[in-house]
């Protein structure tokens, strides 16, 4: 799907990946799921591209749904795949992470749930090898992508800047579309390390000027990336007016919400509020 100049994304609001397109190649930011091989595929050839076209692959982080076919690009192809040195233990899939679940909508978590397992979420292969960046690096690679440091949601999570895009992909810095509890609109994603930190760095996409803000997660915002900020910052705080009134559930009426969960990087939830 081109979303403008230079600027491809492949599959949906539950998990996306994106293609930076230049007359020097194609760079791809986030792997997504195994299981969208077939469509990258296809949208390379859309584009009148070829796997011998893709430059590297740069990882906004290390979780499972980010890292889906990069080890299948680096091993078959000889396609780097770059990621924050603070995130390489993750990408390789040396280290766990339990961040909390929080609020969840047992529909929309299970559409994400299924989607990802329809994808080939549980066979997701961890990279063998990484080449780590660091905040301020500019990478030579197609669109000359700049890294910003944003720890919060991982401690190794960054934004990456191509001007020629007019675009910063984010990654799980925001989403637009919370995987768990369907809501829309740019807000703190799930599944974060350090909510507070998370927020903190947004205020470094501050002055960029882009227009596309474009998460892992949820829906391409063009609407500039200050109202982008901005709009995240005031679902935090309504998050936080509401966070010491959880609601009371009936026994009755509850339901089971220890979904299995695939390889995602996340723990069978304990501290699950069910959204009615």
């Amino acid at each position: 799907m081109r979303l403008g100049h230079s600027l491809h994304r492949i599959g949906n609001d539950l998990v996306a990946v994106y293609l930076v397109d230049t007359p020097d190649g194609v760079t791809v930011i986030d792997a997504g799921l195994a299981g969208q091989w077939r469509e990258f595929t296809r949208e390379l050839a859309a584009m009148g591209r070829s796997l011998a076209d893709v430059q590297g692959v740069v990882l906004t982080h290390g979780d499972t749904d980010h890292i889906g076919f990069a080890e299948r690009l680096r091993r078959e192809h000889g396609v780097p795949v770059y990621v924050h040195e603070a995130d390489g233990a993750r990408a390789r899939g040396e280290v766990a992470t339990k961040p909390a679940w929080g609020r969840v909508s047992v529909g929309a978590t299970a559409r994400f749930l299924w989607y990802a397992l329809t994808k080939n979420g549980l066979k997701t292969t961890p990279l063998t090898e990484v080449v780590t960046v660091r905040d301020g690096d500019v990478l030579d690679l197609p669109g000359a992508p700049r890294v910003i440091g944003m720890p919060g949601h991982s401690p190794g999570s960054i934004a990456i800047h191509v001007p020629i895009a007019d675009a910063v992909f984010v990654g799980d810095a925001l989403t637009t579309r919370h995987v768990l509890t369907g809501e829309t609109g740019p807000q703190p994603a799930p599944f974060t390390d350090d909510p507070a930190g998370a927020l903190a760095s947004l205020r470094r996409l501050d002055g960029l000027g882009v227009t596309w803000v474009l998460p892992g997660h949820g829906t391409p915002w063009n609407r500039g990336v200050d109202e982008a900020v901005r709009a995240v910052e005031r679902a935090a705080a309504a998050s936080a007016s509401t966070v010491d009134k959880p609601a009371v559930i009936p026994r009755r009426n509850r339901r089971r919400t220890d979904l299995g969960a695939p390889n995602l990087d996340i723990a069978t939830p304990s501290d699950v509020k069910v959204l009615r």
